[in-house]
């Protein structure tokens, strides 16, 4: 009887063993598929770049080292809402060989052309194709008007809001925020910061405040450029903080969490944790590279809006060189 039951713990035993077994060599070769150089040997096309190409988002291309563009949208969409204006762009050249990053930052007033409609702002694309096509055309619209702008394909894009950007900064529990020059908060989300003046310098800020600061345009004396180089330290602090190694290990949780500020994107669960492994000890002082596009500021007649308004003519001349040596 002793050796009967001895005989059954054994073969329990072995079974308990070989789950465990399986469950371990699962979990590695999922490991081993985020790891970057196998991850991204295939990347979506969202849009070539082409004038006038209408590249299907469920296309993919071989790629021979993980290199792929990125867009990230900060839309002016509030709760509740389901159409918003693409407030904020940045274009962003993400080689994972090379642990580099390009980002350059597109002005939401440049004057673009959006077939069916004339000339309007960038930031006009997304909100009259939402309106009339819904919210996923709005995006890929978007994204399209800045691939044929740049001439660059864009194979992932990233779309969030003041709300949703709050609520990144909160999930890394604040963030170290460098701020290039004196900020005063002319238009503040809440009222209780209304003409609020961030003084130039490092601060430790929480999502509320980043949210502000990151909004702010009207008092800056460069406006929309001075604009962007706020989203670009808010940005540096954000992933800073959130690939840092203390950081590293709770990067599952953090993605897990992306539905409270992602309102939409065509990455996975699983590129965005791939990119994050890729990322891990992030220094934006040696593996960021920043750049603006210039332009002229005119009065032009935006044929969506059937009046004249304030619109940014880039110089595509130096936008070609710019994508030529960084894209």
């Amino acid at each position: 009887m002793k050796k009967k039951n001895k005989r059954k713990w054994k073969i329990a035993g072995f079974s308990i063993l070989g789950i465990i077994l399986l469950i371990v060599a699962g979990l590695g070769y999922e490991y081993y598929k985020i790891q970057p150089t196998n991850h991204f040997s295939t990347v979506p096309v969202v849009s070539s770049g082409k004038t006038g190409d209408t590249t299907s988002t469920s296309e993919s291309v071989e790629v021979k080292e993980p290199v792929f563009n990125l867009l990230l949208i900060g839309s002016d969409e509030r709760k509740g809402q389901n159409v918003g204006h693409s407030d904020s762009m940045m274009l962003v050249h993400v080689d994972l060989t090379k642990h580099q990053y390009d980002a350059v930052s597109i002005p939401r007033d440049t004057r673009v052309h959006l077939d069916g409609y004339g000339y309007t702002k960038l930031t006009s694309v997304q909100y009259i194709m939402q309106a009339t096509k819904g919210a996923k055309k709005g995006v890929e619209a978007a994204v399209n008007a800045v691939a044929e702008l740049t001439g660059t394909p864009i194979n992932y894009y990233v779309e969030t809001n003041y709300g949703g950007f709050q609520a990144m900064v909160d999930a890394v529990d604040g963030i170290e925020m460098s701020v290039p020059f004196d900020v005063k908060l002319t238009h503040p989300w809440y009222g209780e910061n209304k003409n609020k003046v961030i003084s130039a310098g490092t601060h430790s800020f929480d999502g509320k405040m980043v949210a502000e600061v990151v909004h702010e345009r009207y008092s800056l004396a460069s406006g929309e450029y001075g604009r962007q180089k706020l989203q670009e330290e808010a940005l540096k602090g954000i992933a800073k903080k959130a690939l840092s190694p203390n950081n590293i290990t709770n990067l599952p949780s953090l993605v897990k969490s992306i539905p409270d500020f992602v309102i939409a994107t065509n990455m996975s669960t699983q590129d965005m944790l791939s990119l994050g492994l890729a990322a891990k000890d992030f220094d934006p002082n040696t593996q960021l590279e920043y750049h603006q596009i210039p332009g002229e500021g005119k009065r032009m007649y935006d044929d969506i809006l059937k009046a004249n308004n304030y619109q940014l003519v880039i110089d595509q001349d130096k936008v070609k060189d710019l994508v030529a040596q960084n894209f």
